[in-house]
């Protein structure tokens, strides 16, 4: 269901798309909740996921860490391959393709600027080229021990979970170099070992598109303040700024424009905008 849009908004989206040069699109968690995605907004939306982790007291900054591979590694495997294996099986919803097509149609160079590691951009048809993943993906792996500065695909790994049990299956996932424990290429909470050269070239890569495209655009979506960090780098843009998000849409000082409305159906109002 589309989201209505009162004049006022209408007009200031016009105009804000008529001044800019460029489409940046950041996203936080809440671009996936209309793919079906969870958001883990807190311990109990985790834990409805996860139950053995709410068994075992285990929040999201505990299992979400390098030390949870040292002392469970079949535990934290079992996280992660059942999300590698749900982002795998996930469509990205219809707002995806809204907006590739709002930035095609309109001729405006594009970035994306997102936290979530679920590769959902790239399997929409984005260019993996214009994403930054400022918390890495999950498709790429490395040593647990960063034995080498490598970072390698995860396509060749076919995770077997006992969701129930929140418990990975069968033989580990291993580096090619030192037989150790391989990891998901993720910045976690009180990772010290993340390989971040990855990272590092894309965002060289955004820099120079934000020093070549001086007035862009930004739309984010589902970006929350418990982590701030897509917040932080949409309000560098404002009052170019339009944010869309259910519950979290308070704007910043030098403002924009708030649209209290999930991710598709925010994106799809401005796309109708623009193309009838």
């Amino acid at each position: 269901m589309m989201f209505g849009l009162s004049p006022d908004q209408i007009q200031k989206i016009k105009v804000a798309f008529q001044r800019a040069d460029s489409l940046i699109i950041s996203a936080g968690a809440g671009m996936g909740v209309d793919s079906g995605l969870p958001d883990f907004r807190g311990n109990h939306g985790m834990w409805q996921t996860y139950p053995e982790l709410g068994k075992q007291r285990i929040d999201f900054t505990e299992i979400a860490n390098p030390a949870a591979f040292r002392r469970h590694p079949r535990l934290a495997w079992g996280f992660y391959g059942h999300r590698l294996v749900l982002y795998r099986q996930t469509k990205p919803h219809r707002g995806f393709t809204l907006l590739k097509q709002l930035a095609e149609t309109l001729q405006l160079p594009y970035f994306i600027f997102t936290s979530n590691v679920d590769g959902q951009f790239q399997k929409a048809g984005f260019d993996s080229a214009n994403i930054y993943e400022c918390h890495g993906s999950i498709h790429h792996l490395q040593c647990l021990k960063s034995c080498q500065q490598e970072i390698w695909s995860a396509d060749n790994i076919s995770p077997e979970i006992d969701h129930q049990e929140c418990q990975w299956l069968g033989e580990l996932p291993r580096c090619p170099h030192c037989g150790h424990l391989a990891r998901p290429n993720i910045l976690m909470f009180d990772d010290y070992d993340w390989l971040s050269h990855r990272h590092h070239l894309q965002g060289q890569r955004l820099d120079h598109f934000i020093k070549v495209h001086r007035n862009p655009i930004v739309i984010e979506i589902g970006a929350g303040t418990a982590i701030p960090t897509v917040r932080y780098f949409s309000e560098r843009f404002a009052p170019n700024l339009i944010r869309i998000n259910p519950r979290e849409y308070t704007l910043p000082p030098h403002g924009g424009i708030a649209l209290a409305s999930n991710a598709e159906a925010g994106i799809e109002s401005i796309y109708q905008i623009f193309i009838k």
